[in-house]
């Protein structure tokens, strides 16, 4: 029991660091050889010689063929039932696993599993062109996606899951109908839920599976080219971070990565700053890089503001995008994008990016990396009617200025030039906000806080000009960012005597809103829970604007307040005993 406890605890670490923190005792190797990579190719022709000539991939991984080949057939070319006939993600894979161990008592330990998840991810994983239309999900984004291709096959699917659990894999027809069989055995309500409905013909089941083995299928041009050049990145140095995070704003800073004890693992010390507030924060952490490309890893492993870290490495390795979050729904964390520092002096952005015309000795800060701790203000240009008075210089990470905007110059995007270095689009000249917009349009929150955690949900106002032509919704309009508002609710009238208002929960002054607690509210007409919708309503406050602005800008976005996950299909989350999870 102790063991199955343990390896239970590992697993719900897997996917953010692969390898990572808890169970794991990390060995410094020094100068020795480090170990070899599971799965993953020495020299670049080794895994396409380990694919079979026709459909399937074989297994030589010791730890599988030993705990698996009890239920999954092994055939003379070493392909596994059901295992050899798959790709998908280290998510993906993590959940076979857990559902292996919730439902077939496979007994793994922890340091087994791991390598188990790590051979498949690398074997058997997505090329980068096949995992981008769904890291929204591995990067947990809460967005309303759209599958396109197929709307009926989407509906059919979206009934119990996201679409993007079905597009990060890629499976034989064989496989596709194996999944569908297995879905109404362990959950039989599928069949009332989206699979079947009434008359003869093709039913939703069939139709999904006729598009699904066509749209993904298991062998695939991208996979080919992408196994036969995979390799190890090599990542140690210096990158430049440049984020936003939902309700906090712009972030800039650095990420120090060294290399771990295996070729795909790394540890990393990042260091930002929030623009609007000037926070500082200091992380470390651990990482793995599965397939040649995807970065998972966990900053300050186990305290309170851990983050978990998902980021795609380009082809170059010379840029990682992605997100890093945490909270019980993955609500919170920015967006980031990491640059390679090749040594020189490196721009990541500016703060604030927008500067109204006739602004008068505006300070202005340059984010980046071995900045001139000497500046002069010539040496930075950001086109005609606009004045750098003033530079000062720091640590290399920060230069602050000081601008004046001309009264008549030309709105729109500029470019910063500074010392052979350039930053496109780094600040826009406007000439008033013209309107405003709230983030997300269409939120959803969670009650908890008794028996389930809440589900927070942050939202910014962003300001737009209505950019050279004047009028809104165009082309040429341009985004300013952030900007500064009063926050309130209305009521979202659905009902006769609707009063969500008084019971869903609050919005506070940085936007971002708390759901009131979860279990029926006694205070409430029928006991109800405190469930329901309102608007979120931004004002603006008038910063940058004539004073006769200030207030009359107004935006609002819908927020639904649900009631919590009974169950929730995440696959770095424990295995409970006695509990079915998929």
């Amino acid at each position: 029991m102790r063991r199955e406890a343990t390896t239970r605890r590992a697993l719900d670490r897997l996917p953010a660091a692969g390898m990572v923190v808890g169970a794991l005792v990390f060995l410094f190797l020094g100068a020795r050889a480090l170990p070899p990579v599971p799965g993953m190719p020495s020299a670049p022709a080794a895994l396409n010689s380990a694919q079979a000539d026709d459909e399937g991939y074989p297994i030589d991984h010791e730890i599988i063929i030993r705990r698996c080949q009890r239920c999954h057939e092994r055939d003379d070319e070493g392909r596994m039932t059901r295992i050899s006939y798959e790709r998908k993600t280290p998510e993906g894979w993590q959940t076979s696993v857990r559902r292996m161990m919730a439902l077939n008592d496979v007994s793994l330990g922890p340091d087994e599993a791991r390598e188990v998840v790590r051979y498949l991810s690398n074997r058997q994983g997505l090329a980068p062109e096949e995992l981008e239309p769904g890291r929204f999900e591995v990067e947990r984004r809460l967005i309303e996606h759209v599958y396109e291709a197929d709307r009926d096959v989407e509906n059919t699917c979206i009934q119990c899951h996201s679409m993007g659990r079905v597009i990060t894999q890629r499976r034989t027809r064989e496989e596709w109908e194996l999944l569908m069989a297995t879905h109404r055995g362990l959950y039989p309500l599928v069949d009332f839920q989206g699979f079947l409905r009434g008359g003869d013909g093709p039913q939703p089941v069939d139709e999904a599976i006729d598009h699904l083995s066509e749209a993904f299928p298991l062998e695939t041009p991208e996979w080919s080219a992408w196994a036969a050049s995979m390799r190890t990145p090599r990542l140690a140095g210096t990158w430049t971070l440049a984020g936003f995070e939902p309700g906090q704003g712009q972030i800039f800073g650095t990420v120090e990565i060294a290399a771990g004890d295996a070729p795909d693992e790394f540890r990393s010390r990042a260091s930002y700053t929030y623009a609007e507030s000037g926070q500082e924060v200091s992380r470390s952490g651990q990482s793995i890089v599965y397939t040649g490309y995807q970065w998972r890893g966990r900053s300050n492993p186990g305290g309170a503001d851990e983050l978990r870290e998902v980021m795609t490495v380009d082809r170059g390795w010379r840029e990682m995008t992605g997100r890093w979050f945490t909270g019980a729904y993955d609500e919170f964390g920015p967006d980031v994008t990491l640059t390679r520092a090749s040594g020189g002096p490196v721009v990541s952005g500016v703060h604030p990016r927008a500067i109204r015309t006739g602004a008068s000795s505006t300070e202005l800060r340059v984010h980046g990396i071995n900045l001139p701790a000497n500046p002069d203000a010539t040496d930075f240009d950001f086109g005609p009617g606009v004045r750098v008075e003033s530079a000062t210089g720091g640590d290399g990470s920060q230069v602050t200025l000081r601008l004046s905007v001309d009264e008549d110059a030309a709105v729109g995007g500029r470019d910063l030039f500074v010392r052979g270095m350039s930053l496109a689009g780094a600040i826009q000249v406007h000439d008033g906000v013209d309107r405003l917009e709230v983030t997300p349009r269409a939120g959803m929150a969670r009650i908890g806080g008794a028996n389930f955690p809440k589900g927070y949900q942050p939202y910014d106002a962003i300001g737009w000009d209505d950019g050279p032509d004047g009028e809104p919704n165009t082309e040429d309009d341009l985004r300013l960012g952030r900007v500064p508002v009063s926050w309130s609710m209305e009521e979202y009238t659905a009902t006769f005597d609707d009063d969500d208002i008084e019971y869903v929960g609050a919005l506070g002054s940085d936007g971002i809103f708390t759901p009131a607690i979860d279990g029926p509210n006694s205070s409430r007409e029928g006991s109800r829970n405190n469930i329901g919708d309102v608007w979120v309503v931004a004002t603006y406050a008038g910063t940058g604007a004539d004073p006769a602005d200030a207030g009359s800008l107004r935006a609002r976005a819908h927020l639904i307040v649900t009631v919590p996950l009974y169950l929730k299909f995440d696959p770095w989350q424990g295995v409970p005993t006695g509990r079915l999870v998929p």
